[in-house]
């Protein structure tokens, strides 16, 4: 799978397991056999070639019967008055109410290349209006590196926007432009989101095909999604069109309401000789984001979150092999008075299980306890010493203070490891540690 980020439009993406990819310079193919799926952060390339297409009327070519059928029929009438609160709408009328709310955005990067030298770049993609006072939410890919972020109304009307704050975890982030008496989307419940139930999508697919109406139905709930930078993330699916540049626009139910934030899609991968993949996109829930929306709006960062205090690691296969260690976290190194500290986390532990949820590995760990909020209490099941005990540990918040705390961990950690690296060669296959 690949992201399709408009923020990496010099770099093909290439396929490294089911799910995961990263990104290269772009080059020229050289033949088929290039490996099939890859996920694409809808985000968008402009341009593209077009094929021609050959039509075969009726009758066969140059025959004197050839004839082509024309229906006539009374325009649909989109009158937004005969609309009733709670009563299931057209789509021309989820598209006419809700156009106004939708933008497209782009960006200017500044990025460093291989030789030092600064480069400029520009990336789009899509959003939508939360507030009349001028909040909008958008992907956080979408403007991840922007030097400079406009965003563009139907109606042509252009603004500067500046960053409020944005969780890349999540892959949100929300803007704000000087505007007012603006018209903000309705947000619905994706939790009450049927299989089989309609939903469209508003936004600006390769970046210049603005405001484009696109519709399908929820073809699954809760899919797993392992992003590129190894957050697993809950997603709706849907065959609802998401190509690039629709990136952090809405997905509506035909009640008008927002359901969810268009994010990523299935696709082969350029050089792939198998064929395409069409109708598998995904979007964020709106449940999921709708407290860390508030939250970002209202002191610029996401509050609440957890934060557990530990250096962490995957347990390699050859410690599982060898020494029959099982798979799953395995504890680095603890930050003093965290609540990993408090609870009696130490360093070697290995983490399998965050309540009724297995763990393999740091990753899933992060993503397991990402699902709770500081504050609350879970239970570690932790491999220790070839015995297995369950420990008690009350979340922290994570806060600036503490991100700092575990930087500083984490180098000390670096340091130590490099002065007693002939210690360290029983886990010399194993990434470096990264702190949570």
């Amino acid at each position: 799978m690949y992201y399709n980020d408009y923020n990496r439009m010099n770099e093909e993406p290439i396929v490294t397991d089911a799910y995961k990819v990263e990104a290269v310079p772009k080059k020229k193919a050289k033949g088929a056999g290039g490996r099939i799926a890859a996920l694409c952060l809808a985000c968008a390339l402009v341009g593209g070639a077009m094929g021609g297409a050959a039509v075969h009327f009726a009758g066969g070519w140059g025959r004197n019967s050839t004839v082509l059928y024309e229906g006539t029929h009374e325009p649909v009438a989109v009158t937004m008055s005969n609309v009733k609160t709670g009563q299931p709408m057209t789509g021309a009328q989820v598209y006419a109410a809700n156009v106004g709310s939708t933008v497209g955005i782009t960006t200017e990067l500044v990025t460093t290349n291989y030789w030092g030298q600064t480069v400029k770049g520009a990336a789009a993609g899509s959003g939508f209006v939360v507030t009349q006072d001028g909040y909008i939410l958008t992907n956080y890919h979408v403007i991840d590196g922007a030097s400079s972020i406009k965003v563009a109304f139907v109606d042509g009307t252009t603004y500067d926007a500046k960053l409020v704050g944005g969780e890349e975890a999540n892959d949100i982030a929300v803007l704000k432009i000087e505007a007012t008496g603006l018209t903000p989307v309705t947000l619905g419940d994706s939790d009450n989101l049927v299989v089989g139930e309609q939903v469209c999508a508003i936004g600006n697919p390769l970046g210049e095909l603005t405001f484009t109406y696109t519709s399908g139905s929820v073809s699954a709930k809760d899919r797993a999604i392992t992003m590129e930078n190894g957050e697993i993330m809950n997603m709706l699916q849907t065959d609802t069109a998401i190509n690039s540049g629709n990136s952090g626009g809405p997905l509506f139910n035909l009640y008008g309401e927002v359901i969810g934030i268009t994010s990523a899609k299935y696709s082969s991968s350029a050089s792939s000789s198998s064929a395409s993949i069409e109708g598998i996109g995904f979007a964020i829930p709106i449940n999921d984001v709708k407290d860390m929306v508030t939250s970002i709006m209202e002191h610029g960062y996401v509050t609440g979150k957890p934060n557990v205090g530990i250096l962490m690691n995957d347990v390699s296969s050859e410690a599982t092999l060898r020494y029959g260690i099982p798979s799953g976290a395995y504890v680095e190194s603890v930050l003093e008075d965290s609540c990993a500290d408090k609870s009696g986390l130490k360093a070697g532990d290995v983490i399998t299980a965050v309540n009724d949820t297995a763990v393999t590995s740091s990753k899933q760990l992060s993503s397991a306890v990402k699902n709770y909020k500081a504050g609350d209490t879970v239970t570690f099941t932790v491999y220790r010493e070839g015995q297995n005990q369950t420990i008690s540990v009350t979340l922290d918040e994570a806060t600036q203070e503490r991100a700092d705390a575990m930087a500083k961990l984490q180098e000390n950690y670096k340091q130590v490891q490099q002065q007693q690296s002939t210690q360290q060669q029983g886990r010399s296959s194993w990434p470096f540690s990264f702190g949570w």
